[in-house]
């Protein structure tokens, strides 16, 4: 099965990231995975803190002369700014952040051992580990893209520019959405026989699961509740060349909790960043009196880059479906099996 395990602060000396479950023989090329990690440090509206990082990984494990091995995959970013023990105490919670529903958790006065970890640099580590089942994925000709629909409310590129400008100028922050396409995904990854076998039940675990993502929909989402069912289903048909297709894709490539051979599709709702530069009321930890909430370094708007983060989790999710599917000893054998499997579905 595969399955990964991150570790690391935002200020600490590193992050790390382990991958079991990948199997052997695929090519690895730490410049790939790195590619994406400078996709995911940029976007109109990032802050400081991505001038001060120029985030590179080392693979530490289960790689020999650029192939994997079956093993696990250890992964190691340094961060550049490792100041974690020098950093003052943080008293004043953000609202809107994890600072105080995980201080009264752990029993923490000081909220940095929380937002240490709930920040969203550990992302970094996870699209490390997405770029490595994007590779696997690419195998099988399956492709991922991410791109911004929408930014606080608008969706012309340019009008989406000035609505973070307006927030920069306002020391405000602003969300939007982001969509993720996954191309040529066979039919018949994911279940229906149990809900945490339902592909899309762990694509939307996947998505959430990314700090400050509080909305998914898959295929026409929402939608689905303005109109009736004669025009929200895909009309299916069949050719002898092409096999099963729909005439739409309504259902975002995903029927009953299993992959249909179309594209996958999914959106995610991104809330602005919670740290502001003008801060919104708080209270503070210790003397329980009102005081403005802590200002942190950050971004205004990070849209681009958690669609990027998306694609990583949906690389792992599909990575991990395949497998499943497919088998996960070694690339060969898993070539072998999926080119009599679309042989047979034809």
């Amino acid at each position: 099965m595969l399955r990964y395990l991150t570790a690391g602060e935002s200020h600490g000396i590193c992050l790390v990231g382990i991958l079991e479950g990948m199997p052997a023989g695929l090519r690895i090329e730490e410049k790939e995975i790195n590619l994406d990690l400078k996709r995911r440090q940029g976007g109109f509206g990032r802050g400081e803190r991505m001038k001060i990082e120029s985030d590179k990984v080392k693979i530490l494990s289960g790689v020999r002369k650029g192939l994997t091995m079956g093993s696990p995959i250890a992964l190691l970013i340094d961060n550049k700014d490792c100041s974690i023990d020098k950093l003052p105490v943080f008293t004043n919670p953000r609202p809107g952040h994890a600072d105080l529903a995980g201080s009264l958790k752990y029993g923490f006065v000081d909220a940095r051992n929380v937002l240490e970890r709930s920040s969203a640099r550990e992302t970094a580590m996870r699209v490390a580990l997405g770029a490595l089942c994007k590779e696997l994925l690419k195998e099988f000709e399956i492709s991922l893209i991410s791109k911004v629909m929408m930014i606080g409310g608008e969706t012309d590129i340019s009008k989406m520019k000035e609505k973070i400008n307006l927030a920069l100028r306002a020391k405000d922050s602003v969300g939007g959405i982001f969509e993720v396409r996954a191309k040529n995904v066979p039919v018949g990854l994911g279940s229906y026989v149990h809900g945490d076998r339902r592909l899309d039940a762990n694509l939307a675990y996947g998505v959430m699961s990314i700090p400050g993502i509080k909305a998914v929909e898959i295929g026409l989402g929402i939608g689905y509740a303005y109109i009736f069912g004669s025009k929200a289903h895909d009309v299916i048909d069949y050719s002898k060349k092409s096999g099963f297709s729909r005439f739409t894709n309504n259902a975002g490539g995903i029927e009953g909790g299993v992959s249909n051979g179309e594209d996958i599709v999914l959106r995610g709702v991104m809330k602005p960043i919670p740290t502001l530069s003008n801060p919104l009321r708080s209270i503070d930890l210790i003397s329980k009196k009102p005081v403005k909430a802590s200002q942190q370094r950050s971004d205004v708007c990070v849209v681009e880059a958690a669609g990027v983060v998306a694609e990583a989790v949906t690389a792992f999710e599909l990575a991990k479906a395949f497998l499943e599917k497919f088998g996960s000893d070694s690339i060969k054998e898993i070539k072998e099996n999926f080119k009599a499997y679309l042989k047979n579905i034809r």
